[in-house]
């Protein structure tokens, strides 16, 4: 049987076209690769973000570098300084304490919404995830301990009925992210004390606790990350004061 070509090429087109990803935009592109530099710590706080530079660099246009700032502006990554232009935004630890302190309220009230929807295959995750971090506290793996206790979080909130509050918990996530990639990479994690509070939790959540309880337990726990961030403050200020001044 005779087979049309243009039948063959109508054919291969759609098959390429459902094996091929969407490409992404160049202002994605653009975004993406500021953002990892940020996060990475390659651009520290006040390194100068030179739109032209970046634009021949990533072979596009100033405009989708612009836009891409742009977002990061708003992610708080960046900042606009008279005469200075675009610069990743300086580390302010009273800022990572105040942000710190709010997820501690957002995450609270997520994980008791999250409770009710939790399946027991969720529960299982948790399980698994907190189970990793331990070994990775074993092995004093902090980077990998940070990532998993990350995902631990975001297990729950994958439960989290409310959409605009989940899209709440992620925003504030990222700027907390940033400072601590970028500047606080010195501060421990609670090791064994994180692990307890998650297994605490996972308890609660699988024995049907009270919604209340579940919110102030999880609430709780963050807030004890941010008493041991201050408790970090008193103890190294005072040094990198005194340093300063020699």
């Amino acid at each position: 049987m005779k087979t049309d070509g243009r039948s063959v090429r109508r054919r291969r087109s759609r098959s390429e076209g459902a094996n091929s990803e969407p490409a992404i935009t160049k202002q994605e592109r653009a975004y993406r690769t500021i953002r990892e530099r940020i996060l990475s710590g390659a651009y520290g706080p006040g390194y100068r973000v030179v739109i032209d530079t970046l634009a021949v660099e990533l072979g596009v246009s100033a405009v989708p570098v612009r836009e891409a700032i742009r977002r990061l502006e708003a992610e708080g990554l960046i900042v606009y300084r008279p005469n200075a232009g675009a610069q990743v935004a300086p580390a302010e630890p009273g800022l990572y304490d105040e942000e710190l302190t709010v997820l501690a309220v957002l995450e609270g009230y997520a994980t008791a919404l999250a409770a009710g929807e939790m399946r027991r295959e969720d529960i299982a995750r948790l399980k698994e995830i907190n189970k990793r971090m331990s070994a990775a506290m074993e092995r004093i793996d902090a980077l990998s301990f940070g990532r998993l206790n990350q995902e631990f979080h975001s297990a729950v909130y994958d439960r989290c009925p409310n959409p605009s509050l989940v899209e709440l918990l992620r925003d504030v996530g990222r700027r907390l992210d940033a400072i601590r990639r970028t500047v606080f990479v010195q501060i421990p994690y609670r090791g064994s004390a994180s692990i307890d509070e998650h297994r605490e939790l996972i308890a609660m959540i699988e024995a049907g606790a009270p919604f209340a309880d579940i919110e102030a337990a999880a609430r709780r726990h963050k807030l004890n990350t941010v008493e041991s961030f201050r408790e970090w403050r008193r103890e190294h200020e005072p040094a990198a004061a005194a340093a300063a001044q020699r």
